[in-house]
């Protein structure tokens, strides 16, 4: 099973997110050119974010994003089914196979799919936050209050 990029940009977007300082804002811009992505899909999965109440969007010449909830209230099983269109790792129903009424291996793989979910339903935002000095770092991210020269030319 792999996940879809929406997924694993709205991963990032929380992560980004969740090590900010004092809940500061930051815009879409800062979250792409940090991770090197696309700011256009980044409005898409921000857009959604905010429609789940997984982040806070402000509006306004001093807007930007923030989380709306505490990380150790975002499951990380939920977060990838609320994005995730489809978790099965084969699709039967679109695939014209003769043995399907007889095949054993749907089942395994819904069992394999239910024990990948499950995992994740023991994992929280918070705890992929829980260095986070260290991602802020390997992001170029400043300890200080100041943003780097490149996002402010950016923003």
């Amino acid at each position: 099973m792999q996940l879809t990029r929406q997924t694993d940009y709205a991963l990032r977007v929380l992560m980004f997110l969740g090590v900010q300082k004092d809940e500061r804002l930051v815009t879409i811009s800062d979250i792409a050119y940090h991770f090197a992505i696309s700011r256009n899909h980044l409005m898409k999965i921000v857009h959604k974010l905010g429609q789940m109440n997984y982040i806070q969007t402000v509006r306004g010449k001093y807007g930007g994003l923030r989380l709306e909830r505490d990380p150790s209230s975002i499951n990380l099983a939920q977060l990838i089914r609320d994005f995730e269109t489809t978790l099965e790792v084969v699709d039967c129903q679109k695939l014209t196979c003769p043995i399907t009424s007889a095949c054993e291996l749907k089942p395994i793989l819904r069992q394999a799919q239910d024990a990948f979910l499950g995992v994740l339903e023991g994992y929280t935002l918070a705890q992929l936050l829980s260095n986070p000095a260290d991602l802020r770092s390997l992001l170029g991210w400043p300890e200080s209050d100041e943003l780097p020269l490149q996002i402010m030319a950016v923003s």
